[in-house]
């Protein structure tokens, strides 16, 4: 059986790599029928070279395929690698397209995929904020009814798909995320990089912002970093390349010295980085969610979430781009109770690695 795994951005490099490596153990324990991964790199965000410190991190393979889209517009980005990808589809002719998460390069997949009656399976399905402004929930509906598998990292993204009238190829896997974080968080914990920036162990605020409500709106943008500037607390700023530029464009001075901002860096220093921190303000759905793993309360910069478990169990809080509610939440936010295991044992990738292996060899399902 072949199959073609879709990444395009980093999320989606920490997405795939537990499904090579479940692939690679399958492999290893059967010795006629075999899943052969074909891993493709769009190259949506970031060339493969930018994002190699990932594919090392995450020990990845090299992509077999770079087809390296670039940015543009929504519109662009997403019709140029429908183009290139169809072209690597009718080459390979791949008995199954697996696509994670809600970018440009995920539903431009499937879109192709599907057109060409070639079976897709969607890993992360199901998510849902139920805000249409955003793309990347038109890119998750769009992906989810294009699919014939669907792998839901939870039983509200279950529902959220039987509420849609979705129920055949639907199973619930847990999050990849998880298999990807407990990966390299003994490794993670090597990194000496509070220690390099100074910092102490629950005495900053790690930053992120990248979403367009947030970098593309003058208004919105200067009300969270002056937020952050008045806080009072040493707050770390990975920088996204739109950020900066936004920030340049719009003039904005982060005055004084407690932000400091700092290059995007590489997962598993990020993540020794977020575990160490005392809060996290972030627009990232996917920090929401590895935030609650590692125990750190998050303050999200949007008004939803597709991550609608980690507000309902306390240890998330919507604010906006409100600079009053972000500076109460930084001063007096803490969390009201304990984690649910909401998002599965680490185990995700095997669990779909063996539904795709039923599906192909026709077995009964999970």
């Amino acid at each position: 059986m072949k199959a073609i795994l879709v990444a395009g951005t980093r999320p989606n490099f920490m997405k795939v790599a537990p499904l090579i490596q479940a692939i690679g153990e399958y492999n290893a324990s059967s010795t006629e029928k075999q899943i052969v991964p074909i891993l493709v790199h769009t190259g949506q965000h970031y060339d493969y070279e930018m994002s190699r410190v990932f594919f090392e991190d995450l020990e990845l393979p090299e992509p077999d395929i770079y087809l390296g889209v670039g940015s543009g517009t929504h519109a662009e980005q997403t019709g140029k690698i429908m183009i290139e990808f169809e072209k690597v589809l009718f080459e390979e002719k791949p008995d199954l397209v697996v696509v994670v998460g809600d970018v440009n390069s995920t539903v431009a997949a499937a879109l192709a995929a599907v057109k060409l009656c070639i079976p897709v399976a969607h890993v992360e399905a199901g998510l849902r904020s139920y805000d249409r402004t955003m793309p990347e929930e038109i890119n998750r509906v769009l992906t989810d009814h294009c699919s014939q598998l669907l792998f839901c990292p939870t039983e509200t993204a279950v529902g959220n798909l039987k509420n849609e009238g979705i129920s055949d190829g639907v199973y619930l896997t847990g999050d990849v995320m998880v298999d990807a974080l407990l990966s390299v968080k003994k490794a993670s914990e090597k990194s000496d990089i509070v220690g390099r920036f100074g910092l102490e162990s629950k005495q900053y605020l790690v930053t992120t912002i990248h979403r367009p409500s947030n970098t593309d709106d003058r208004v919105n943008l200067k009300n969270i970093l002056d937020a952050l500037s008045e806080s009072g607390e040493r707050v770390i700023f990975p920088v996204h390349p739109r950020t900066k530029r936004a920030i340049i464009e719009c003039g904005i001075n982060m005055r004084g010295e407690t932000i400091k901002p700092i290059e995007p860096l590489g997962y598993i220093e990020f993540l020794k980085l977020m575990s160490h921190a005392r809060k996290i303000v972030t627009d990232s759905g996917g920090i929401q969610k590895e935030a609650y793993i590692l125990k750190v309360p998050c303050i999200t910069l949007r008004e939803r979430t597709e991550w609608i478990e980690t507000v309902e169990d306390n240890w998330n809080i919507l604010v906006g781009a409100d600079k009053e509610k972000i500076t109460e939440a930084i001063r007096v936010f803490e969390p009201a109770s304990e984690q649910r295991d909401i998002f599965g044992n680490g185990r995700a990738a095997t669990s779909i690695c063996q539904i795709i292996s039923q599906q192909a060899w026709g077995k009964e399902k999970a």
